[in-house]
């Protein structure tokens, strides 16, 4: 079996392969002060919940875009079994290319996630993840990865507007049943769901035209992220993929095991 863990700025999230498959996956607070005892404790509970034994774990993937826990999950894995995992770097082999000004400022789980869904589709793509931040991230029909979009994201978002405006509250982010909303609540929600979906619509259109002039075809567009399912279904031809960072994880594993 094969451990991967991605450390991002609102949740640590873990998983665990056999033969390609994966059988659990877990989601964790990213706490900044927590020790490794502490998540240590956290991931054996976990692990022994779901009697999955630390004997049958052969190697472990760890990426990280929060500095502070890099070293704690480092620690924490070579703890739990017995060796250290494979720190994904831009220096290592993702199976695409990496054409950016500065590959080492790109967050790690962008180019996982555009491993993980070109060994999928081997076509043009646009990959978007729904977290803290927003990204939309594009690799070409040939497998580069060129770059992409970042926007502040929904609870991100949603945290300023009730923030900044002294009559409004925090609303739970649901669905209304219309756009028009009747009342302050259902407005909010409207602004924040719809709007959303509409922005991330219409960076779509701009980029999958972009890219068809590039002469590139139109792109498959990939959704994943804690948030995704907020939207998701309010973007036309998308393809939801609730593990897309740990099935790339997966993959980076393979590639680079030594």
């Amino acid at each position: 079996m094969i451990l991967t863990v991605d450390i991002g700025n609102s949740d640590v999230v873990l998983g665990i392969f056999k033969d390609s498959e994966i059988l659990q996956s877990w989601r964790l607070h990213t706490g900044l002060h927590q020790s490794v005892d502490e998540y240590e404790m956290l991931v054996r509970g976990m692990l022994f919940a779901c009697d999955f034994s630390l004997e049958d774990v052969k190697g472990a993937v760890l990426s990280s875009v929060v500095p502070e826990l890099t070293d704690v999950f480092f620690k924490l894995i070579e703890n739990l079994i017995g060796k250290a995992p494979i720190k994904v770097s831009h220096e290592l082999e993702f199976g695409i290319k990496i054409n950016t000004e500065i590959p080492s400022r790109v967050g790690q789980d962008r180019l996982i996630n555009a491993t993980a869904a070109y060994q999928q589709y081997k076509t043009s793509l646009i990959i978007i993840d729904c977290g803290t931040a927003t990204t939309l991230d594009v690799v070409t029909a040939e497998g580069v990865f060129e770059g992409g979009v970042i926007c502040p994201g929904l609870l991100i978002s949603a945290e300023v507007l009730f923030a900044k405006a002294a009559q409004l509250f925090q609303v739970n982010l649901e669905m209304p049943e219309k756009v028009i909303g009747k009342n302050t609540t259902d407005s909010v929600k409207s602004g924040l769901i719809y709007g959303y979906a509409g922005m991330i619509e219409s960076l779509i259109n701009k980029i999958s035209q972009e890219l068809e002039e590039q002469g590139q075809p139109h792109p498959t567009v990939v959704i994943t992220g804690g948030l995704a399912l907020k939207i998701s279904h309010l973007l036309p031809d998308t393809n939801f993929h609730a593990d897309l960072t740990l099935r790339g994880l997966y993959l980076f594993h393979a590639m680079n095991k030594v």
